[in-house]
C-alpha cells in the first residue's frame, strides 16, 4: 500500500509558491554543505549552555527551544529542496525514527516505573557497586533503557542518607546506562541492527564479552575508589548511625511487570525474525507489519502496566511522567536536526565528511580499527549511535559474513565505539538523560552537560585509550 502519490496531490500547491526548489534533487549527503549541521550543532550547544545561563528559561521552555531548531532545518530543506522533499526528511525523522524510538524508550520506562524493589540497602560502595554490575547484567536482558529505570530507584533509596552521591549516578549512566549493554542484540539498539543484517546473535556476546568485562572491571575499581573515599569524608571517625529497627528484607512489587518485560523483549525479537508481506508507504517512510505489530505491542505493555500495576507501588517509586516527556522534546528536535548530518556521512567519500572517510583505511587498503573506534564513538557521543553504526557498518563493506570473520576485529571496533562511547554525554543513549532527570528530580546534583563530559573525558577516555591498546591495535 502507497500513500506517496496522496502526498504528491496534497504537497505541490505548496511547492509551486518555489518553482526553483520544487524541481530541486531529492536530499543527498553529497549535496549538503556542512553549513546544515548548524541547526544540529545549535540545539546540542542549546543543551549545553542554557541550562546553565539562564536555568529557568530552559526549564520553562526547553520544549519550544528544541522545536525552534527542528523548524530551522526542516523550513530551508524545504526552500533548497521543496516541500515534498523537506516533508519526506521529516517524516523520515518522525515516523521512521523518533516514534520508534520514544515508544520503545516509554515502554521501558512506564514497565520498569511498576516495580519496587524495597530493602534494607546500605549505600555502602560495595552495595552501591553490586548495583552497578548488576545492571550491567540486565542491561544484556531488557537493554540499558529497562535496566537502568529498574535499578535507578532503588539505587537513589539506597543513597539517599549520602552526602556525595552525584559520581556515583554518573558511573551508573557509565555501566549500565550503555557499556553493560554491549554482549546482546537486545542490550543496545545498534547492536540489534547489526542482527538485522546478519550478525548471529550471539556472535556478539562471544567477542565482545572480554572487552566488556575489562572495561567494566576498570570502571567499576575507579567507582570503589571514589566512593569509598567519598564514604570515608561522611564518616571520619570510621562511626556509622546504626539504622533503626531490623533490617528488611528485599521485597518486589509490581511482578506483573516483568511478565510485560519478557512480552516486550519478544516483540523486539519477533520483528527482527519475523518479516511480514504487509507494508504501508507514505512520504518515503515504508512502514512494515513486523515493526508496526512490534510498536503495537510495546503501547499494549505500557498501556497494561498502568492499568495492572497498584497506584502504591508507583507512588512509591515516585513515579513522574516529566522525564520521558523531557527526552520526548528534545530527542523529536535532535533527530529531526540531525537529519542533514546523517545525510551527510552517508554520503561517504562523495559528501561533506570525506577526509573522515578516507581516514578509516590504512595506506595498504586495510581497515584502521582504531580509527573505526573512535570515529564511530565520537559521532555516536552527540548523535544516534543507530545510524552511526549502521553508516560505519556499510563503510566497512556491510558483509556480515566478512565483518564476522576476517574483518571481526573491524566489528568490534565499530560496536565497541557505538555502545561504549554513548557514555560519553548526555545525549550519546537515551537512558542518560532519563537518569539524569530522575536523579535531579530526588534530590541529587547532577552535573551540567558539560560538566559531566569532564566526568566523561577524565574517566571515560583513558579507559577507551587501555581498550583500544589490548584488544585493537
Amino acid at each position: 500500500m502507497k500513500l506517496d502519490n496522496l502526498a504528491k496531490l496534497v504537497l505541490p500547491p505548496a511547492a509551486a509558491l518555489l518553482p526553483a526548489a520544487a524541481e530541486a534533487a531529492e536530499l543527498s549527503g553529497a549535496d549538503l554543505s556542512l553549513a546544515w549541521a548548524i541547526p544540529f550543532a545549535g540545539i546540542l550547544l542549546s543543551i549545553a549552555l542554557i541550562p546553565l545561563v539562564l536555568p529557568k528559561l530552559w526549564h520553562d521552555h526547553f520544549g519550544k527551544i528544541s522545536l525552534g531548531w527542528a523548524l530551522l532545518t526542516v523550513i530551508p530543506l524545504a526552500i533548497a529542496f521543496g516541500p515534498y522533499n523537506s516533508a519526506v526528511s521529516l517524516n523520515e525523522a518522525i515516523v521512521g525514527d523518533f516514534i520508534p524510538f520514544i515508544l520503545f524508550v516509554g515502554t521501558l520506562f512506564v514497565v520498569a516505573g511498576g516495580i519496587n524493589i524495597n530493602g534494607s540497602f546500605s549505600g555502602r560502595p560495595v552495595g552501591n557497586l553490586a548495583f552497578l554490575i548488576t545492571g550491567a547484567a540486565l542491561a544484556n536482558i531488557m537493554g540499558t533503557t529497562g535496566a537502568a529505570m529498574l535499578l535507578i530507584r532503588p539505587l537513589l533509596k539506597a543513597t539517599e542518607h549520602r552526602k556525595y552521591r552525584m559520581h556515583t549516578f554518573i558511573f551508573f549512566i557509565f555501566i549500565v546506562a550503555n557499556i553493560g549493554g554491549s554482549l546482546t542484540p537486545l542490550g543496545d539498539p545498534p547492536l540489534f541492527m547489526g542482527f538485522l543484517r546478519g550478525v548471529n546473535f550471539f556472535w556478539t556476546l562471544e567477542h565482545m564479552l572480554i572487552p566488556m568485562i575489562t572495561t567494566v572491571a576498570i570502571l567499576s575499581v575507579i567507582y570503589l575508589v571514589i566512593d569509598t573515599i567519598c564514604w570515608k569524608k561522611e564518616h571520619p571517625e570510621g562511626h556509622v548511625v546504626s539504622e533503626k529497627g531490623e533490617r528488611a528484607a528485599i521485597q518486589i512489587r509490581g511482578g506483573v511487570n516483568f511478565m510485560l518485560l519478557a512480552i516486550v523483549i519478544g516483540a523486539v525479537l519477533l520483528s527482527g525474525v519475523w518479516k511480514s508481506d504487509f507494508s504501508v508507504t507514505f512520504l518515503g517512510v515504508t512502514l512494515y507489519g513486523q515493526g508496526l505489530a512490534r510498536d503495537g505491542i510495546f503501547l499494549a505493555c505500557a498501556v497494561a502496566s498502568m492499568v495492572l500495576t497498584p497506584k502504591d507501588v508507583r507512588a512509591m517509586n515516585q513515579f513522574s511522567w516529566d522525564p520521558i516527556f523531557e527526552v520526548a522534546k528534545l530527542f523529536a528536535g535532535i533527530f529531526v536536526c540531525m537529519g542533514p548530518v546523517l545525510a551527510m556521512l552517508k554520503a561517504g567519500a562523495s559528501g561533506p565528511f570525506a577526509q573522515l572517510v578516507a581516514m578509516v583505511s590504512n595506506a595498504d587498503g586495510t581497515f584502521n580499527n582504531s580509527v573505526f573506534f573512535w570515529l564511530t564513538g565520537a559521532l555516536s557521543s552527540f548523535l544516534d549511535n543507530t545510524p552511526t553504526y549502521l553508516a560505519f557498518f556499510n563503510l566497512a563493506g556491510g558483509d556480515p559474513v566478512v565483518l564476522m570473520g576476517e574483518d571481526a576485529a573491524t566489528l568490534i571496533a565499530i560496536s565497541m565505539g557505538a555502545v561504549f562511547m554513548g557514555a560519553n554525554t548526555y545525549i550519546g543513549n537515551a537512558p542518560n538523560f532519563m537518569v539524569h532527570s530522575i536523579a535531579k528530580s530526588r534530590g541529587v546534583n547532577m552535573p551540567s552537560f558539560f560538566g559531566y563530559m569532564a566526568w566523561s573525558v577524565c574517566i571515560l577516555i583513558p579507559t577507551f585509550i587501555l581498550v583500544d591498546i589490548l584488544f585493537l591495535v
